[in-house]
């Protein structure tokens, strides 16, 4: 799976994530980002885009090299300056409340550990920090639940870890004080993959 994950996986995430479909979403969560910013799973940079023009640096963390190369030109062509880290989002380098805002669209879904970096999420927020994310996973209906949760395993093989069934507002209140969260399914995509959590979480 190495060849897949660095070489293949990330053309196919770049083609898939790029889509008409999530943009409202990527311009309606970073809205309202300011400070010192950090993203979780920067991926090929899709949301560079969107940033509010008052931003103008960006720390970024990322696993993958191969996402990374592909976000390369996507960083060139951007005013923003991105300081990007090859790391995971469960062990973070940075000191306890350094940032402001922390970003993540479509990404906790694929973190291993994903109680871990939320509470490292948590640890590098500042008192009254924002948590700002957009992610899909568990719906709310039972029947698609069932579907979710068989399919997970495979997903999981071809998508880079991707998770369908993880119940996105329990893990994130159980981690943070204070949350405003809607959830819903988005047109055009099948009900298994298009439950959408969007929100922001404060840190108190």
């Amino acid at each position: 799976m190495g060849l897949y994950n660095e070489r293949i996986l990330p053309y196919l995430i770049d083609v898939s994530m790029a889509g008409t479909t999530l943009e409202p979403y990527r311009r309606e969560v970073l809205a309202e980002v300011e400070g010192a910013v950090l993203e979780i799973g920067f991926g090929t940079g899709l949301n560079l885009p969107y940033y509010p023009d008052h931003v103008r640096h960006l720390v970024t963390v990322d696993p993958s090299p191969g996402v990374h190369r592909l976000a390369q030109k996507r960083i060139d062509a951007s005013p923003i300056a991105v300081d990007h880290r090859l790391l995971s989002g469960e062990a973070l380098p940075m000191a306890e409340a350094t940032f402001d805002s922390v970003v993540s669209t479509f990404t906790l879904c694929s973190i291993p550990e994903i109680e871990q970096a939320l509470a490292e999420i948590y640890r590098v927020l500042k008192p009254g920090g924002r948590f700002f994310f957009v992610e899909h996973g568990l719906s709310d209906e039972p029947g698609i639940q069932t579907w979710q949760n068989r399919l997970t395993p495979l997903q999981k093989r071809i998508a880079g870890g991707c998770h369908i069934n993880r119940n996105m507002r329990q893990l994130i209140e159980q981690q943070f004080d204070q949350v405003s969260l809607t959830a819903a399914y988005v047109e055009r995509l099948p009900k298994i993959m298009g439950y959408f959590y969007r929100g922001v979480a404060t840190k108190a």
